[in-house]
């Protein structure tokens, strides 16, 4: 049985058996994604914690999906996937106020000094900025990365109420409403715009991990480098979206607005 019919078994006639071919058929995205997370995350985080709060975004995608909108499930279902991991972690409150506190005193430095400069700062710079030596800002960094990944990860809010979408995710342009399409286009100009101000090793780290699939592990390899440099990488280059994407919402919302009021302008 194709997947097109298994998926109209079950949305149009609530199929048990199609529905559960479908779960077995895509589990396999529950593991991918848990085990890319896994990486960045706490050696103390249990990797089956993460399958089974995976399980329930893939459940999520199943009911909510809507193949006639040309979207591939594959691309909705890892978003949702990844959310409710995400989602299962920050309820857990598993990072300490003392490393929230210190991931946003790196984030506010990072955004002081790239504001007074006009472009990214340097570790030197940020070591001077907060009277740290480099190798207390690695240590610093080391402590603040997974804080960072989730702050990345919780960034943006999705189309629709209660959603949200990583920024990290390579966004996926839907079909149909074209407010949801206008708004995908502007988080997606945003999010470009904050990647490309980023220093080279940095964005490079940032395209492969996020864009490309691959995980800490693959970009060492490739880049012929050790994972914790590249962990380091990955760190500075989140703390620095974060710092830039803080005001996000407010932009994208005044984009939309302004967006409307031009296209009368331009009708009349």
């Amino acid at each position: 049985m194709d997947h097109e019919d298994l998926w109209r078994r079950y949305k149009e006639n609530k199929d048990h058996a199609a529905w559960e071919a479908l779960v077995e058929l895509y589990a396999p995205l529950v593991k991918h994604v848990a085990a890319r997370l896994r990486l960045v995350l706490p050696a103390h985080v249990e990797f089956e914690d993460l399958l089974g709060s995976g399980v329930f975004g893939l459940l999520s995608a199943l009911e909510r999906f809507e193949p006639e909108r040309g979207i591939k499930f594959e691309t909705f279902a890892t978003t949702r996937i990844r959310g409710a991991i995400l989602d299962s972690l920050r309820a857990a409150d598993w990072a300490p106020r003392s490393i929230r506190q210190r991931e946003r005193r790196l984030a506010q430095a990072y955004a002081k000094l790239e504001r007074r400069l006009g472009r990214p700062a340097s570790a030197r710079e940020v070591c001077q900025e907060l009277g740290l030596t480099l190798k207390e800002l690695k240590t610093l960094e080391r402590e603040v990365s997974q804080a960072a990944l989730l702050s990345l990860d919780a960034a943006l809010k999705g189309p629709e109420e209660g959603e949200t979408v990583a920024l990290g995710a390579k966004i996926a342009a839907e079909q149909g409403d074209p407010l949801v399409a206008l708004e995908q286009e502007e988080k997606k100009r945003l999010l470009a715009e904050a990647v490309s101000g980023l220093p080279e090793k940095e964005r490079l780290v940032v395209t492969l991990y996020y864009y490309e699939d691959l995980n800490i592990k693959e970009i060492a390899q490739l880049l012929k480098v050790t994972e914790s440099r590249i962990s380091q990488l990955h760190s500075r280059a989140v703390i620095r979206l974060r710092s830039k994407l803080s005001n996000y919402t407010e932009e994208l919302e005044l984009g939309l607005r302004a967006r409307p009021a031009r296209a009368a302008g331009e009708r009349n």
